[in-house]
């Protein structure tokens, strides 16, 4: 089984496109090189909210993921987002379409 963290964010300053590329540049490649690391996505959830998913091996390492996070958020973009909530939990379905030619 693997395990997910979800995080929700308020966008205070900025844009969702200029945090996707903060992100995409710092916190996922520190997450890239976390042992169990999986998978790692954000959302526009619109309204100026951003849900953060991240997927790992772990119960462990899903919650590590949670104070790795919010680290490099305070270190690079405290003044632009918000936590608002954070789980941790099993992903107990996650499943694409199959690829067809």
């Amino acid at each position: 089984m693997q395990y997910t963290r979800l995080a929700t964010y308020d966008i205070v300053k900025g844009n969702f496109p200029e945090l996707t590329t903060m992100a995409e540049k710092g916190i996922l490649p520190l997450f890239a090189r976390e042992p169990g690391f999986v998978d790692y996505g954000l959302v526009d959830a619109g309204h100026n909210k951003v849900v953060s998913i991240s997927i790992w091996d772990t119960r462990e390492q899903a919650q590590k993921s949670a104070t790795t996070a919010a680290t490099w958020v305070k270190d690079n973009m405290a003044d632009r987002v918000r936590l608002v909530t954070s789980y941790v939990g099993d992903l107990a379905l996650f499943h694409g379409a199959p690829v067809t030619a």
